[in-house]
């Protein structure tokens, strides 16, 4: 006999079917529509059907068409992220699982493919739920960008892979915080600075927190990685942090991960 359990999702009160919501994972991996009709075997028009679906119950769009495809914005990774997560707890087993954010993230896909690691469950969050996730032995090896979080976390082994510095975008007292990265230690160093400022909004998306035209802290790595050149109006290495790996216990697969990271020379 083999008995599954199988979570259900509500949205503002209305039912998403994990259908709907396996639908929106592929589109995330898949960066279009039709590569993720593609890969489910389904039309484009269901797709579309689909999306929409999540969309009403959002109450807002889920999802942003660009150029190059389609990718989905704060709300729609908010609600992937929470379906990632409860899938994984109500799995029997899980594959190796590898957590970090979007600042790591072209760096992590890069060693893993070097590695050939292609059986890895890899989940894209910010610290809190990344620890998280590893508290609840759903994961077996995380990236931490805030070194501040590993308070949360000192039943972990852990090493340091790198540093990165931070550029701070200064646009006035009104602020927009990117929700991954090191970001209490950028806000702590304006208060220890007696700065004033109001955090008026939190963003899951980068171009969101460029164009925002307030001001910001970003990890320099991470615009490095994405071809950005931008200004700061200090030197980021003024908020230069540790970038740490936890993980359970050392065992080979953990090995090759920690020595392929410091090997990138993070710095």
């Amino acid at each position: 006999m083999e008995i599954k359990v199988r979570t259900e999702q509500t949205v503002n009160g209305r039912l998403v079917t994990n259908r709907q919501l396996e639908t929106l994972a592929a589109v995330a991996r898949a960066g279009s529509k039709t590569a993720a009709a593609k890969a489910l075997g389904i039309s484009v028009p269901v797709v579309h059907r689909y999306i929409s679906a999540i969309e009403e119950a959002a109450g807002s769009p889920i999802t942003v068409s660009t150029p190059a495809g389609t990718r989905l914005n704060d709300e729609g990774r908010r609600i992937l992220e929470t379906y990632a997560a409860t899938e994984l707890r109500c799995s029997d087993d899980h594959k190796f699982t590898v957590c970090c954010s979007p600042v790591t993230e072209d760096l992590m896909m890069s060693v893993l493919s070097a590695l050939r690691m292609t059986d890895v469950e890899l989940v894209i969050s910010d610290d809190e739920h990344n620890i998280r996730m590893m508290k609840e032995d759903l994961a077996d090896f995380a990236v931490i960008d805030d070194p501040l979080y590993l308070f949360d976390a000192d039943e972990f082994d852990g090493v340091e892979i790198g540093y990165m510095g931070m550029v701070f975008v200064d646009n006035g007292p009104s602020f927009i915080k990117y929700r991954y990265g090191a970001q209490r230690v950028a806000f702590m160093f304006l208060d220890t600075m007696g700065r004033k400022y109001t955090i008026e909004s939190e963003t899951f998306s980068l171009p969101e927190l460029l164009g925002s035209k307030k001001s910001y802290f970003v990890d320099e790595f991470l615009l490095l990685r994405k071809g950005i050149k931008m200004k700061s109006a200090i030197d980021p290495k003024v908020l230069r942090h540790s970038i740490t790996a936890i993980y359970r216990r050392e065992d080979k697969a953990v090995s090759k991960l920690v020595k392929a990271l410091q090997t990138r020379n993070i710095r």
